[in-house]
């Protein structure tokens, strides 16, 4: 599974990303082969340079699809709301997503 990382900083105002996020997410989930998505409102930064407000996910089940969901109408109309929600100061992650489950990772420390 692939994910598309959209990392928004803290110095977005808040009134201005409430405003527009709608836009946004509207623009998003209606790209094609879009799977699912989660957002994280940052509550405290631990540690680095960067102060972050908050990250967005949109996940698809293979890099072509994400890429040709990002070049889509929907995606391309998303692409610019956050643009300008963000004064174009958001950075913009693909990455390979992987996890499993917390029992899977027991089962196989107790086996070492």
């Amino acid at each position: 599974m692939y994910k598309l990382m959209i990392i928004i900083p803290a110095d977005i105002e808040d009134p201005m990303l409430n405003e527009r996020w709608p836009d946004f997410l509207h623009a998003a989930e209606s790209m094609p082969g879009l799977l699912r998505e989660a957002s994280v409102r940052v509550v405290t930064s631990l540690f680095g340079d960067q102060e972050i407000n908050m990250v967005h996910e949109l996940f698809f089940g293979t890099l072509t699809d994400l890429q040709e969901a990002m070049q889509s109408p929907e995606g391309l109309a998303a692409g610019q709301i956050i643009q300008e929600l963000t004064q174009g100061q958001m950075t913009l992650l693909v990455g390979e997503h992987r996890e499993d489950d917390i029992e899977n990772l027991r089962n196989y420390q107790q086996n070492d």
